[in-house]
């Protein structure tokens, strides 16, 4: 069994979905790409796809072999095309994970730039607010908002973002402006689900931490939700700065508590770090690191 071509036939098989898709992206005979497959799994001695009639799925087994087929094939790609001088021209897919608004703001105006800069990568961008395996998904590299958890994975830090208090102008004319954090136990809250808790607010007050309870009058799902029921006075609602960016600038949401933020949380780009760096991954580190830290800076 020739194992790296096992290898990249299973790849195939998974990313078009199906064996016979694969045996028509391969040019290979549908029973030698059922065959291919069978052989690794008899190798490992274990079942790495279910297979029906129309699709094939991973086993949980299947999901981290796939991620180390691909990261084995990448780096012999990588390998091969450093030894026959092809790395002076950075090229392929590049898949690039974000946080939601941070994402269409910050860092899609950044991929395109870099897509004029080097045209002979693709880039997919993925915008989500939860945390993206980086691996189970084959994703090159992600933009994290936060304290970074201690792993495997190689960080660089780019900036920091505030968590911010806001309400709408017409809203603090009918209720009032909170001077301090502990008066927020008078006010309407919209609590973003993804941000904060909806029962209590952690705050800062010189170096003693504060955890001020709060009333949850409307908990949501997504930062523009919690944003927009702000904006129409519905309550106070902590966000990101960023996400409210806009919102200040037209004066449609007014900071509050600003004496009281917690510390700022660090924006860094995180990638797997193992073995040879692609080509294409450190173009866009290096492309995107230094315009991200100067819109992060302004």
């Amino acid at each position: 069994m020739d194992r790296l071509e096992s290898m990249s036939t299973l790849l195939a098989a998974v990313e078009t979905g199906s064996l016979s898709a694969a045996s028509r992206k391969l040019g290979m005979p549908l029973a030698t790409v059922s065959r291919k497959v069978s052989e690794l799994e008899a190798h490992l001695r274990t079942r790495l796809v279910n297979r029906t009639s129309r699709r094939l799925t991973l086993t949980e087994a299947g999901r981290a072999y796939v991620a180390a087929c691909k990261r084995i094939l990448d780096d012999i790609g990588e390998a091969e095309r450093a030894a026959s001088g092809e790395y002076a021209a950075p090229r392929g897919d590049l898949v690039i994970a974000a946080p939601i608004v941070f994402g269409r703001l910050h860092v899609l105006p950044v991929v395109i730039a870099f897509l004029k800069t080097y045209p002979d990568i693709d880039v997919r961008l993925t915008l989500a607010d939860s945390v993206v395996n980086l691996q189970e998904h084959d994703v090159d590299l992600a933009v994290r908002i936060g304290e970074l958890p201690d792993s495997s994975l190689v960080a660089t830090r780019v900036g920091a973002i505030r968590r911010v208090v806001c309400g709408s102008p017409d809203y603090f004319a009918a209720r009032g402006t909170p001077k301090r954090p502990d008066d927020l136990t008078k006010h309407d809250c919209i609590t973003f689900h993804g941000l904060t808790a909806p029962d209590h607010w952690q705050f800062r007050e010189g170096k003693s931490a504060l955890s001020v309870p709060i009333h949850s009058r409307l908990t949501v799902n997504t930062a523009e939700a919690a944003i927009d029921a702000a904006i129409a006075s519905v309550g106070v609602t902590r966000v990101l700065g960023y996400q409210v960016a806009g919102a200040l600038r037209s004066g449609t949401l007014a900071l509050v508590l600003e004496a009281f933020e917690p510390a700022p949380w660090p924006v860094s780009l995180v990638h797997a770090g193992q073995g040879l760096l692609p080509l294409k991954l450190r173009a866009f580190i290096d492309f995107a690191g230094p315009l991200l830290k100067a819109q992060l800076a302004a």
